[in-house]
């Protein structure tokens, strides 16, 4: 028997005997108090009762019958219109300071009371005496005002819910002692850099126009060869001037050699203190995936993580930083989970809410991680936004991935975006639009199949990341470019998934909508890919492989997207799955830029070729389809040409072939100049080619103009 209220005067109850249910002796109680039946409805297979007064959903509430007692739980109620129009909030939330004043409220419809905390010190190591200060609440928001004389100091709240106590860490809090544990009362504005109200967005004509570069603040530095010396640290990527040992530019340096437009960087909110402890924070390893407080920075990349402010300020300053090199900063968010959500303090201040259920309070686990937010939720969805809107307009953060964006629904990111816009007309929003079992409605789910729900918003195209690499999670599959015919999907690709054709067609209304890449942070690096499919095949023609996957990316229509090393063949010694492995594993090895430097150049001169030719950069399916051609071509090639007036290169034909043998492709008769070949890559003609035809050589990219 199960039983769920779905609205405050009506329960709905099922089981498979509904008909042999002697509802009469069925009784409510909220605790230990009888709540009064006014009607009871039979249904074939449920019962519906109904109540002769709203349910206090301060209080549990039971169902006995006979001998069996059991809990209705609450969370369909808390998705209706009728709880909304009763508790729904849009006023202020979390810590400010007004004048002579500290103010504080927080939301929490189910709290029978909250206290406000106050500790002199961000560490719960330290032995103290907290002063703590009644919260009066109106309507599910309980508020409180101290004097300025605390600011300074840290905060918590306890909570009473169902008799219980929590103490808990304000959800809007935006700046947090060591480990997270506490809350900060600061004045952001005294945590701004040198001259921060000068800091601008980087400008960005169309989504496409964008190369993203994805990092680790930890990883690209880490190594003692980056001759980083704040290694792992938000001013550690921005350090100047550092080259290897060997003679290669690190950091930042080669992320402005390369020329990428964006670095997507990976999780710098504050982890789980479990996962990465701020004191020792070479003691583990965590990529970040596990939110704790989703508004404050990470301490463990700061110089001093015991000082609020510090982490903030070196946080403003390495963005200050990268934006004064023209690179925009790209923020990886994950908003669809939590660390573990019974600990978390969305669910010890609201419990029921936060968090995705059915009807009958089992909770989703679409993300594999225990537990999936409640997006659909308003004021889940009021959080999420107003958390990426404070990253936006306090760190001018440039553009958000989104980690498992198909867990939140349509709505949300839509409404995301329309904000973020106002903000920063340049904005890019992009995320995983991968489908998941989650108790959520197909058509509501912001996934790859839905993106004409979400016409702004991009979704990493695993079209043409299977056709380059092979299926993801089937090791031995080679993939296009490691000698496998998939012509047809690199051939999607090329068009950025969209309907191109009868032929041709992907999920996606524009090319804005494709991120196209080889590899990221997950699963195995390409070299490492390549290595296990290709592992007969010679160094050279692994090189190869890279070198050809990464041209595909480049010179594809969408907006292409590079994982950190993956221009030198970066390996994470074959570990497919790195999230919390050592250093020693995820750290970038340097030496390697130097030991395949030419991958290196050739990847950077297709950057070059990209930025400087809008040819690869068309803006809209109508021109993909008037422009961009395919030619007829061998097994395992694929050619296109393209015309697009606004280029100084009129005519330009590509070449994929991924044959381990030279192949001949018929093109127009006539002069054309190769910029692109298996060797070296750029803007300029390396070379001629006179006739109607061109020997593409073995595993290798070409491009032709004239």
């Amino acid at each position: 028997m199960k039983a769920a209220f779905v609205t405050f005067y009506k329960i709905e109850i099922y089981c498979e005997d509904a008909e042999k249910i002697e509802w009469e002796n069925i009784k409510v109680y909220q605790e230990s108090e009888p709540i009064e039946i006014s009607i009871i409805n039979k249904k074939k297979d449920h019962c519906e009762i109904i109540l002769s007064e709203p349910v206090d959903i301060k209080r549990k509430t039971y169902i006995s019958i006979k001998d069996k007692c059991f809990e209705v739980p609450y969370s369909n109620l808390f998705k209706t219109e009728e709880f909304n129009e009763k508790y729904y909030y849009d006023g202020f939330l979390g810590c400010r300071i007004l004048d002579d004043k500290i103010e504080f409220r927080v939301w929490s419809p189910v709290a029978t009371s909250i206290d406000l905390v106050l500790y002199k010190n961000g560490d719960q190591s330290l032995q103290e005496e907290p002063i703590i200060f009644n919260m009066k609440e109106k309507n599910g928001v309980f508020s409180g005002e101290v004097d300025l004389k605390y600011k300074g100091y840290f905060y918590t709240y306890k909570v009473q819910i169902y008799d219980k106590i929590e103490e808990v860490v304000d959800p809007y809090a935006k700046a947090v002692g060591i480990n997270g544990l506490r809350a900060a009362i600061i004045d952001l504005e005294e945590t701004n850099p040198y001259n921060w109200q000068e800091d601008k967005y980087v400008k960005l004509e169309n989504y496409v126009d964008a190369v993203i570069y994805e990092i680790s603040i930890r990883d690209i530095s880490s190594n003692e060869n980056s001759n980083i010396k704040k290694r792992g640290k938000f001013l550690g990527l921005v350090e100047e001037g550092t080259f290897s040992k060997k003679g290669v530019t690190t950091g930042l340096e080669h992320i402005k050699e390369l020329g990428v437009s964006h670095v997507q960087i990976l999780p710098f909110y504050d982890f789980h203190f479990e996962s990465v402890d701020e004191r020792d924070p070479l003691k583990r390893y965590n990529w970040g995936y596990d939110p704790q407080n989703y508004n404050a920075p990470e301490g463990s990349f700061s110089l001093n993580p015991y000082e609020p402010k510090e982490r903030i300020r070196e946080l403003k300053t390495m963005i200050q930083k990268l934006h004064q090199n023209n690179i925009g900063v790209i923020m990886d968010v994950v908003y669809n989970h939590v660390y573990d959500y019974k600990k978390s303090n969305f669910e010890k201040i609201f419990p029921g809410y936060y968090f995705r259920c059915d009807k009958f309070g089992n909770i989703s686990n679409g993300s594999g991680c225990g537990n999936d937010v409640a997006s659909e939720n308003k004021m889940v969805r009021r959080f999420i936004k107003d958390s990426v809107i404070f990253w936006a307009k306090e760190y001018h953060i440039d553009g958000f991935r989104f980690d498992l964006l198909g867990l939140l629904d349509v709505d949300t990111i839509n409404d995301i975006y329309d904000e973020l816009k106002q903000i920063n007309p340049n904005v890019i929003i992009y995320g995983e639009g991968w489908d998941l079992n989650t108790y959520l409605e197909h058509d509501k789910k912001a996934i790859q199949m839905n993106a004409y729900k979400t016409p702004n918003i991009g979704y990493f195209n695993d079209i043409i990341r299977d056709a380059i690499r092979g299926h993801t999670f089937e090791a031995e599959k080679k993939g296009f470019a490691g000698g496998e015919s998939k012509e047809h999907d690199i051939k999607r690709g090329v068009v950025a998934a969209i309907n191109y054709d009868e032929s041709l067609k992907g999920p996606f209304i524009s090319p804005d909508q494709s991120i196209n890449y080889a590899s990221c942070h997950d699963n195995h690096t390409l070299w490492d890919k390549i290595s296990i499919t290709n592992k007969e095949d010679s160094v050279e023609e692994r090189v190869r492989i890279q070198k050809l996957s990464q041209a595909i990316v480049l010179t594809s229509q969408g907006v292409p997207f590079i994982h950190l090393g993956c221009d030198f063949c970066r390996t994470k010694q074959g570990h497919e799955n790195s999230y919390n492995l050592p250093d020693i594993i995820n750290s970038v090895d340097w030496d390697r830029k130097y030991e395949f430097r030419d991958v290196f150049e050739y990847v950077k001169g297709l950057i070059r070729l990209r930025k400087e030719h809008p040819a690869f950069r068309l803006n809209s399916c109508e021109d993909i389809k008037k422009y961009l051609k395919f030619l007829d071509c061998p097994s395992r090639t694929v050619a296109f040409k393209i015309d697009y007036p606004r280029d100084a290169w009129k005519e330009i034909i590509v070449i994929y072939n991924s044959n381990k043998s030279a192949v001949d492709i018929k093109i127009p008769n006539g002069v054309w100049n190769v910029a692109v070949d298996g060797r070296l890559a750029g803007v300029d003609a390396l070379y001629k080619i006179y006739g109607d035809k061109v020997k593409a050589a073995p595993i290798s990219a070409m491009v032709l103009f004239r």
